[in-house]
């Protein structure tokens, strides 16, 4: 009977069980708004899954796209969204 073996190192869960170093904590403060713009989009397009938009909400998926692509150029033009 022949075994069958992972070709790759197994991923256990000991690797993962540190805390993140200083340079992810930085990356992440760096992406933070860049975060909240995506969570809000997000936020505004799960309000509007069931009903047909009004215009004021058309307006607020305007605006959280808006803010959304500002996040990404400040974040861009950082180089921090460079290494992503």
């Amino acid at each position: 009977m022949k075994h069958i073996a992972a070709l790759q190192n197994l991923v256990t869960a000991a690797s993962l069980d540190g805390e993140p170093s200083a340079a992810e904590l930085v990356a992440i403060e760096l992406e933070m708004p860049l975060i909240r713009a995506e969570v809000e989009l997000l936020d505004v397009q799960i309000a509007l899954l069931d009903r047909a938009p009004t215009e004021l909400d058309e307006r607020r998926i305007r605006r959280a796209r808006r803010k959304v692509l500002a996040a990404r150029t400040a974040l861009a033009n950082t180089g921090a969204g460079e290494a992503a």
